[in-house]
């Protein structure tokens, strides 16, 4: 049956590791991802390490306050693996022997030619009264309970192996839970703060609970996520999703650069492929990560067809056929350099398009008069040339990554007026 009232779902990872800064809890953005498919929504996430009093605690906050309670990790067969132990303590339920789950692991390590090792004995045990969810890539069953009309699911913590797990036991299963129906609409904008697309937008976000925008913001690039939700059906939930999508899109235009989850060099390849045109690319201070981007898409060998990582002053006249002349007068992060960088690139790799980056990525090379983040971008084409002036914040890796993004949108807005222009003369 389904719920009359809203769930309250927590999702538990379990593992010292994830509280180091070494390791990211992934699983718990999938099962979040699944569980708004089917309307419902994640109340609470917790992380815990592998200490037997910290995870009762945990154990005891969360079966307080969630209906459906996702524990993950803590299912093998280490000493440090006690979540299946745990729970049992705090349900006051015994953990029960399954001989038919030992063969399942003694004949994966047979096939495998391998002994199977003793310690793997205590993963054929299971918590009384649960059922068991098969685990077809690894040897850690899951567990899924009933309990006080909770409901509790324990999933291994290898993500190859929780996937298939959820996929093919556990997603069955909750479509009993399934509350309202669902769309997810992203919206990818470059060119524009955060602080603009809001001014921009302000008046628009729905006076509506069952229409949720969030705004996601990194140096480069923002998105903004519409969840929307029927009771009546999929297609309602749809029509609510375009109806508030077309209205941003409306205010935002050619600042949206995707709607269809796209990254920005994959956009510019379609540009590109469509046009049967092709691109080459002269780096400095991003030292080949514009060229990595662009080679990173599949069927990007169709337009791309040259990267120079020009470092040095020496390179840049050696291989671009920047003018000495030029550098000693302007310096080598210089409109004027740049601009030479992406001529001499599309000269010498006889593409369309030729794209170039010069700049100072910092934290050292400063000078007064040239900060760290002041980059220059530049475009070349057949009949002309722009050069742009960024001034980026943030440290090294974020400095490139902004200088590769403004870049490929510069190509990316001139490839939109081409096509606009050419579709106006065919008017005509």
């Amino acid at each position: 049956m389904k719920p009359n009232k809203p769930c309250k779902i927590e999702i538990m990872a379990v593992g010292s590791e994830m509280l180091s800064p070494y390791f990211q809890d992934s699983n718990s953005l999938y099962i979040t991802k699944r569980l708004n498919e089917l309307g419902l929504d994640v109340s609470f996430k917790t992380i815990v390490g592998d200490n037997w009093e910290d995870l009762l605690i945990c154990i005891r906050q969360s079966l307080s306050r969630a209906d459906i309670l996702f524990a993950i990790g803590g299912l093998g067969p280490t000493q440090d693996d006690i979540t299946r132990e745990a729970f049992a303590s705090v349900l006051k339920k015994k953990l029960l022997y399954h001989d038919e789950i030992l063969e399942k692991i003694r004949e994966r390590f047979k096939q495998r030619r391998l002994a199977m090792p003793v310690i793997n004995k205590k993963q054929a045990y299971i918590i009384e009264g649960s059922e068991i969810l098969d685990n077809a890539c690894g040897t850690a069953p899951g567990l899924w309970l009933e309990h006080n009309k909770k409901t509790i699911v324990l999933l291994p913590g290898p993500p190859n192996e929780l996937m298939p797990m959820f996929e093919t036991h556990v997603w069955p299963r909750l479509q009993n839970f399934h509350r309202r129906y669902s769309e997810k609409k992203i919206i990818k904008i470059t060119g524009l703060t955060e602080s603009k697309i809001e001014s921009i937008l302000s008046d628009i976000y729905p006076n509506d609970s069952s229409i949720k925008l969030t705004t996601l913001a990194r140096p480069g690039q923002i998105e903004i996520h519409i969840l929307s939700y029927s009771d009546s059906s999929q297609a309602h939930a749809h029509k609510k999703a375009i109806f508030i999508e077309k209205r941003i899109l409306d205010r935002l235009k050619d600042n949206v650069f995707s709607i269809s989850n796209e990254e920005l060099e994959q956009v510019v390849g379609k540009l590109l492929m469509t046009n049967k045109e092709t691109l080459a690319v002269a780096e400095s201070c991003t030292g080949g990560y514009l060229g990595h981007r662009l080679t990173n898409v599949p069927g990007s060998s169709n337009y791309f067809i040259q990267g120079v990582i020009a470092y040095s002053n020496e390179a840049k006249i050696k291989l671009l056929g920047v003018s000495p002349q030029i550098i000693d007068k302007y310096g080598a992060v210089s409109a004027q350099v740049a601009e030479a960088m992406a001529k001499g690139i599309r000269r010498t790799a006889n593409t369309n398009y030729g794209l170039s980056i010069t700049g100072i990525a910092g934290p050292t090379g400063r000078t007064p008069k040239k900060p760290v983040g002041l980059v220059y971008t530049a475009l070349s084409w057949a009949n002309g040339s722009t050069v742009k002036e960024n001034r980026f914040l943030g440290d090294r890796k974020s400095i490139k990554f902004q200088s590769s993004q403004e870049t490929l949108d510069m190509l990316r807005r001139f490839l939109l007026r081409e096509k606009e222009n050419t579709s106006n003369i065919r008017n005509e």
